[in-house]
């Protein structure tokens, strides 16, 4: 007999533990390979609500193909997260007192980062565990280990030879705080309190001009000006100015184009050049351009040939190639004192105040600085036309398909990609430079050396890069590399290219792209063949999950109060295309209440010896009951199959909601129970073998949603083998009755419109109600004669009865093609009903009003942010259906009267 409840706490780690040992995650037999990589999280990061939902979802189809007989590999790794890990272990020295890692040096502060690793890293492996992840662990991989290390070594050295690697100078996201490089994907754009400095450039050799200017009345006239007034919210970079861009067609300074300003403080001459970068509709139309410290000026200073003076040292303190005064000073500290300046030299017109968006480290929190530096760059340009390929002649399909726009817009204008990064821990790039500067890349250093001694005719020392490459690059290589490339592993002929990618819309830039550009580039192959967009997992108001608002909700926390299983099914059934996910704690625990509706109706069927019978077959059933359940099943089947096929996960888990709770245990085990209790000892005998087998199919069916209660249930009540490595059911057509379906359906129609019909008009549970059907013919008679004691039952009425007219003070629905009518007014104030459902509708109308108002209001759908406009969306589908529910029973109620 099973236990009264289910404790996740005491069943969970058993069951994993298992699963584990039981080799079971490996891919076995001769099956169709179906591979599955999971986005590596990092080495140094725990368990959110992001991840929950990503690696539910690949564990249901890891699941689902794993009992459809495929050899199922789902590979687990985790990724070195080079900045992050380096602060981590950082601020672990600092806090235990001890000397900064540049003191230590690289090779004894790796060691520290290693120790560390084996020691704390890879928390977030536990706890993927906990959620029940069927991942091989046998095979999980680290982005710095021997086999992944050689695969980046041997593509940087290919791509080098190639021409597609290159060092080159440019502008990258500089991290003053960490001193290094950083990608996109970690820059945090923050709006903050600024201003526009507007500043006045004098112009050189005494040219003057006629800018045009209002007078106190509005109209135009012009003044003589020998200098043009710039803006900018950053006046430090104004020592690095090599020039000042107009607007080509901008009139009024067409006359001054390639004549020169003096640069204050600095005193140099630099050129006003055309260009349309510059805006004549913003601020002064002239714009100061920087070419070594901001993205756009970089361009404009490229056609224009402009010099790009680099004017800070890797801290973002100013470097010696600014006026003695500032050398050393910090960017912010240097920019109060430009102000300063140029305020005491009458330079300063105007300072504008605003709000604007500024860049900051996702990491470190400091302000990001554009910056001139050397790097290495991956020449992505010509890598992207074969990955756009792909996805144009479907290789690679990506589900929803809009995100393949997203895709396709990034792909079509991608810039180099900088490949190195100021760390020492991570890949270190395989080039070596001579004294004279000339690199060697090679795959170690013995070949480097040999390679120099061959160009310079002789033995030279060499020394390596110190630099190590951006986390993305491993990444990049993760669906191949992992599976032995660039050996010819047994896995890389197996299981590559994977079958689908689960993964968030916030890195198909950063990862998935670059997956696609590396994998065709080096295998000839895409690396998958479907791209699925997981949502985001917001809170139940739909705002993003933070810190600081402190409404982040822990997956461990739940699943310790609730369980794996109700998070997964949560999250699963909520997981819609296109939609994101709002978390409440409610939802949670009402899928928790699934499952305990599960367990309960198990252990029902226990207690009336539903148990398996050998040899059962289902197609041999007799009683009508039966032929409609197992119909009902197909059905489930099927939707499901084909909607995890699809990757519709909420569909699939919204179908197994409905057949368990509603078809099985709402009215199959209501409907079997007077069987079960009856005399028919043949009928008795089909129920209970009937009813354990739907069970059985129930618990296979929901097993890669909800592995851990299903198993239990399994094991529990004497299942062969694991439910893990159970066969899928195979759908089958030919069992749907059509004849048992109609008249079983007609007979939960009638009993459901009876329960409505008695909730919706407050008859008290006790009342016993009559019920007349007018109009019936031969069919819908017998089976009233047929079901009579079971519509007694189950609707509580007093008599079931065919007639020719409907009794007084009768409620009239449609049954079939007859009219059933239930006799309610003497058990009811009828006037007293009608006026409490006008009263109801009067506040679903007050309420309607005021949300339509809202929502027909442009202020306001342009103002509010978009999950309160939803949120105002579904309060009004949520009215009008009651609405549309409470002036349907007051019809009903008035043909009663």
């Amino acid at each position: 007999m099973l236990e009264k409840t289910f404790d996740p706490s005491v069943v969970e780690p058993r069951l994993y533990a298992m699963w584990e040992k039981s080799g079971a995650f490996a891919p076995t037999g001769d099956g169709e390979g179906f591979s599955i990589v999971i986005p590596p999280p990092n080495v140094t990061g725990s368990l959110h609500m992001g991840h929950a939902l990503n690696n539910t979802l690949q564990d249901v189809l890891a699941r689902f193909e794993r009992m459809r007989g495929k050899a199922v590999l789902w590979l687990p790794g985790t990724d070195h997260a080079g900045i992050a890990t380096q602060m981590v272990v950082e601020r672990q020295l600092a806090a235990a007192g001890n000397v900064g890692r540049r003191d230590m040096g690289r090779e004894k502060f790796i060691e520290k980062v290693w120790a560390w690793k084996a020691e704390s890293g890879g928390t977030i492996v536990g706890q993927l565990r906990r959620m029940g992840a069927s991942c091989d662990w046998s095979r999980e991989r680290f982005t710095l280990d021997e086999g992944l290390s050689d695969a980046v070594r041997k593509v940087f050295v290919t791509l080098h030879k190639q021409g597609l690697m290159y060092r080159d100078k440019r502008l990258v996201n500089w991290d003053p705080h960490f001193q290094t490089a950083i990608s996109d994907l970690e820059v945090e754009q923050k709006e903050v309190d600024g201003a526009y400095y507007h500043f006045a450039y004098p112009l050189a050799d005494g040219i003057t001009y006629q800018h045009p200017v209002k007078d106190e009345e509005g109209n135009e006239t012009f003044e003589t000006r020998d200098y043009i007034v710039v803006a900018t919210t950053r006046p430090e970079t104004m020592l690095g100015d090599t020039g000042v861009a107009v607007h080509p067609d901008d009139e009024r300074y067409k006359g001054l184009v390639g004549k020169f300003v003096t640069l204050p403080i600095v005193g140099r001459r630099i050129p006003i050049v055309a260009d349309e970068y510059a805006d004549p509709e913003k601020g002064s139309g002239a714009v100061k351009i920087t070419p070594a410290h901001d993205f756009n000026d970089f361009q404009v200073g490229k056609r224009q040939n402009l010099e790009a003076i680099n004017i800070m040292d890797v801290y973002g303190a100013l470097n010696d190639v600014v006026p003695e005064a500032y050398r050393g000073q910090d960017r912010f500290a240097a920019r109060k004192a430009i102000i300063a300046e140029m305020e005491g030299l009458g330079l300063l017109k105007q300072i504008e105040k605003t709000k604007h968006m500024v860049p900051h480290g996702d990491r470190s929190g400091v302000v990001i600085e554009p910056y001139l530096t050397d790097q290495w760059y991956v020449n992505a340009g010509e890598l992207a036309k074969e990955a756009i390929k792909a996805v144009e002649d479907g290789r690679t399909v990506f589900e929803p398909r809009n995100w393949e726009k997203t895709y396709f817009e990034w792909m079509r204008n991608i810039e180099p990609w900088c490949v190195s990064r100021q760390l020492w821990w991570g890949h270190r790039i395989p080039a070596w430079y001579a004294e004279d500067g000339k690199v060697f890349v090679a795959d170690n250093e013995a070949e480097a050396l040999a390679e120099a001694e061959t160009h310079y005719g002789k033995r030279v020392a060499l020394r390596q890069d110190e630099d190590v490459l951006d986390t993305w690059f491993s990444s990049a290589l993760w669906p191949f590399s992992t599976m032995g490339w660039p050996e010819d592993s047994d896995d890389l002929r197996r299981f590559y290219p994977t079958h689908t990618l689960v993964t968030g819309f916030d890195i198909i830039f950063f990862w998935v792209a670059r997956m696609m550009m590396m994998g065709l580039h080096f295998t000839g192959k895409a690396p998958f063949q479907r791209v699925f967009i997981n949502a985001l997992v917001r809170d139940e108001k739909g705002q993003k999950m933070s810190k600081s608002k402190g409404n982040v909700i822990d997956p461990l926390t739940i699943v310790d109060e609730f369980g794996a299983d109700a998070l997964r099914f949560t999250l699963t059934a909520m997981s819609g295309q296109g939609r994101d996910i709002k978390l409440a704690k409610q939802r949670i625990e009402g899928y928790r209440n699934f499952g305990t509706k599960l367990w309960n109706a198990t252990r029902f069927c226990g207690m009336n010896e539903c148990q398996r019978v050998a040899g059962f077959d289902p197609a041999s059933v007799k009683l009508t009951l039966s032929r409609w359940i197992r119909g009902e099943v197909q059905k489930v089947n099927a939707a499901v199959t084909q909607a995890i096929e699809a990757c519709a996960f909420d569909v699939a888990a919204n179908a197994l909601y409905k057949f368990i709770w509603n078809v099985f245990c709402d009215w199959y085990l209501e409907l079997a129970k007077p069987i079960l209790n009856g005399s028919d000892e043949a009928a008795k005998t089909e129920i209970r073998a009937m009813t354990a087998w739907v069970l059985d199919q129930a618990m296979i069916l929901l097993h890669p949603v909800m592995p851990f209660i299903t198993e239990e249930l399994w094991q529990q009540t004497g299942g062969e083998g694991m439910l893990m490595s159970a066969q899928w059911p195979r759908f089958d057509a030919s069992a749907i009755d059509a004849e048992a379906d109609e008249e079983i359906n007609w007979l939960i129609d009638l009993v459901g419109e009876i329960r409505s019909i008695r909730s919706e008009m407050n008859v008290p549970g006790s009342a016993r109600v009559p019920l007349t059907l007018t109009g019936a013919g031969d069919v819908s008679s017998a089976r009233l004669t047929r079901h009579n004691d079971l519509i007694t039952f189950l609707g509580r009425v007093s008599e079931v009865k065919a007639g020719e007219t409907a009794p007084a003070g009768a409620v009239p629905f449609v049954a079939g093609e007859a009219t059933a009518h239930l006799a309610i007014a003497e058990f009811i104030d009828i006037k007293a009903e009608e006026a409490r459902l006008r009263k109801e509708l009067t506040v679903f109308d007050k309420d309607i009003d005021a949300v339509r108002k809202k929502l027909d209001n442009p202020a306001f759908v342009s103002r509010a942010p978009e999950e309160v406009i939803e949120e105002n969306r579904e309060r009004l589908r949520d009215a009008e259906a009651g609405k549309a529910k409470l002036s349907a029973a007051l019809n009903r109620l008035t043909a009663a009267m």
